[in-house]
């Protein structure tokens, strides 16, 4: 998926797919003005659809693999 940089805050866990509402991990501007979130799975299913109609996608599914920085030692 094509990521955008922008100064948008990040998503937290009180962001919601659109479609599911599972936690979101994508958020769509479109160049319409509206915006969409989308989970990791839907971002991925409609992905080619979005790219043709988003101004903006700030991609944040890179936190999905990452170790916390909290972890210990024992937990990484």
């Amino acid at each position: 998926m094509t990521t955008v940089l922008t100064p948008a805050s990040p998503l937290t866990a009180a962001d919601r797919c659109d479609r599911c509402g599972a936690q979101a991990y994508l958020r769509v501007v479109l160049m319409s003005g509206g915006e969409l979130l989308f989970c990791a799975h839907h971002g991925r299913k409609f992905e080619p659809e979005l790219k043709k109609i988003a101004a903006e996608i700030q991609d944040e599914t890179e936190r999905l693999t990452a170790t916390p920085a909290s972890a210990s030692e024992d937990e990484r």
